[in-house]
């Protein structure tokens, strides 16, 4: 696996950008420089997020979301990569 998150994705299953290897690794993501731990999804190359609303949810049960412009900073949440020896 990179030591690079993906340029987009998704926490959605339904979306084509949804990769479950990644967010099982897990991805932190910083934008505009605050750490946000509401990100549905994101793109690094468009500069986007897409939030979580609260606990709001639309009628098909997905969170409703607001979708920002600004500085898209993806990582790896891993404390210890190679540390197994």
């Amino acid at each position: 696996m990179t030591e690079t998150p993906p340029d987009r994705l998704s926490t959605n299953p339904k979306s084509p950008f949804f990769d479950e290897a990644v967010l099982a690794r897990g991805v932190g993501i910083r934008f505009d420089g605050a750490e946000k731990t509401t990100v549905e999804e994101y793109c690094v190359s468009e500069g986007w997020v897409r939030l979580a609303v609260g606990k709001t949810m639309d009628r098909h049960g997905q969170p409703l979301t607001i979708k920002l412009k600004g500085v898209v900073e993806p990582y790896f949440r891993d404390d210890t990569p190679a540390a197994d020896a």
